[in-house]
């Protein structure tokens, strides 16, 4: 497998925000700790060396409750057991609990923890790194997760199931097997013999991952929830986390940035069976979104103390739970993770939690061995195809061409002509100069339009080569998004077993450019 490299900007995907993290400008250094540098990582191990041993002995009893009835592997035997050491730190990356996995991106966010922990392991051999992989198991967004896409076809799962998405039973999926073409016994496995999404879900992980060490960690767990206490109390009667978020999103956007995420009052969800609503104040207490359910303080406060599992946090007190439960030194994210990130540091800070270092998945596209045959033949590089489709086209026609098609020279002359025609305008009357202008203006349109004819015929001589470019685009490209965030794994599982553990080999987890693998082709 070759693999290319463009930087991310040449792509035209990622947000000016994003780029400018990745650059590291100085305008957004007050508001993340470290950089995703090698050498930033012992400054971050040496700061979340005052994790608690008490977080550590309750997260590997949770872990090894969780995984009670997992056949699993040596590797996470040894990483769950090395959790209780104080020289052992986590790298995490956090996803929703999507069908068959959802698309290709979540397979790489996993291979990037994977392959930092290696790093890290490497540069720092006395310490012990442990990738997780944090399910989103207390989600309640059915519709996010319901579909993937599969050559090309959607596939979606049908449930009357609420609530918590982890929680729902899997074995409706049956009748979706039936649609779903190639070898998919992995996933009939994983759904149709556990009575939890949150069990298929670590089975299949285990599966596909367990020989690199992988955890994989439910946070919907009574245990872990009792480490949250002080901040469900907080944000409950103090609403601590809207203040900050707020004010460090004001600054952000001063800044000209788009900020991603809205904290509110209160940014707790209850959690009981088949429900997950929001909580809000009341003039008298507090009530469930959407429920007949009302609480006093009184009430909140003893639930806290008895049953701090039916708080469930939302995007702006995940991150917070997350890094109170594990000894994390970086959570791994796509864009708007990334950048969401940067509006908690300040809820971090008023908690006395280290912020971890906020680190890019690794990004790519794989060309297949047919779709990269098919590619060479067309003469363009790689990263042309980022390229909207007609600039494409009209590049390709330019450099195949024997033709002198562009009439850029012309312009240029006539807007010479026009300079100089201006000038003695000025000086017979200086209102006759924007009617130059105007004409000039005119006569630089017709002359683009007459080399917009001359393209759009030469395309005409040229239509199968640019209806296979377009192929080749939308292939690359499905439905105008880039590859990754549409199609699934199995599009080159199905093919090549060797598929994730070839992609283990070949990503960097701190080079922060876009990837294209181009897969080798015979003969």
């Amino acid at each position: 497998m070759r693999q290319e490299k463009v930087p991310f900007a040449e792509t035209r995907s990622f947000s000016s925000f994003f780029l400018d993290y990745i650059l590291q400008k100085d305008s957004l250094r007050p508001f993340y700790s470290r950089f995703p540098l090698q050498e930033n990582f012992k400054v971050q191990r040496d700061e979340k060396s005052s994790f608690p041993k008490l977080h550590r002995d309750v997260l590997v009893r949770a872990l090894q409750k969780q995984y009670k009835n997992v056949q699993t592997t040596d590797a996470v035997k040894k990483n769950m057991a090395a959790l209780s050491s104080e020289r052992t730190f986590t790298v995490t990356t956090g996803h929703q609990l999507n069908i068959f996995t959802g698309p290709l991106y979540f397979i790489y966010k996993i291979i990037t923890v994977i392959n930092t922990c290696k790093r890290l392991q490497q540069a720092y051999p006395d310490d012990h790194f442990v990738p997780v992989y944090w399910m989103a198991s207390e989600d309640h967004d059915f519709a996010e997760i319901s579909y993937f896409h599969l050559y090309g076809k959607k596939y979606t799962w049908q449930t009357d199931e609420q609530g918590a998405v982890g929680r729902f039973n899997p074995k409706s999926l049956e009748n979706l097997f039936k649609e779903i073409p190639g070898d998919t016994t992995l996933f009939r496995e994983a759904y149709l013999h556990h009575n939890s999404l949150s069990d298929a879900v670590r089975y299949y992980v285990n599966e596909l991952f367990g020989a690199t060490g992988l955890i994989v960690l439910d946070p919907d767990d009574r245990t872990l929830k009792q480490l949250f206490k002080p901040v469900i109390r907080d944000d409950l009667f103090n609403h601590t986390a809207k203040r900050l978020v707020e004010n460090t999103s004001t600054a952000l956007e001063a800044l000209g940035h788009k900020t991603h995420v809205h904290a509110r009052e209160i940014n707790l969800f209850y959690l009981d069976s088949g429900l997950r609503s929001r909580i809000e104040t009341t003039k008298d207490g507090f009530s469930v979104v959407d429920t007949s359910l009302h609480f006093s303080k009184e009430q909140l406060e003893k639930m806290i103390e008895d049953e701090p599992e039916k708080f469930s946090p939302n995007v702006i007190l995940r991150p917070v739970y997350q890094e109170m439960i594990l000894p994390n030194l970086a959570y791994v994210g796509g864009p708007a993770e990334v950048l969401y990130w940067l509006q908690l540091k300040e809820v971090f800070n008023h908690y006395q939690l280290p912020f971890p270092i906020v680190m890019p998945r690794n990004f790519a596209m794989v060309i297949d061995a047919p779709t990269r045959r098919k590619f060479e033949k067309t003469g363009l590089q790689a990263k042309d195809l980022f390229e909207e489709k007609n600039f494409l086209f009209n590049h390709w026609i330019l450099r195949n061409t024997n033709l002198d098609l562009t009439l850029s020279q012309s312009i240029h002359d006539v807007q010479a002509i026009f300079e100089q025609v201006k000038i003695k305008a000025g000086k017979v009357d200086t209102t006759l100069i924007p009617h130059v202008s105007a004409q000039s203006k005119n006569v630089i349109n017709r002359l683009e339009k007459i080399e917009t004819k001359f393209i759009r015929a030469e395309k005409r001589l040229h239509a199968d080569k640019l209806r296979q470019i377009e192929v080749i685009k939308d292939t690359l490209f499905p439905g105008g998004s880039l590859q990754e965030r549409v199609d699934n794994f199995l599009n080159f599982y199905q093919k090549d077993p060797g598929f994730i553990q070839s992609l283990i080999n070949h990503f960097d987890p701190l080079d922060f450019r876009f990837t294209i693998f181009l897969a080798d082709v015979e003969g």
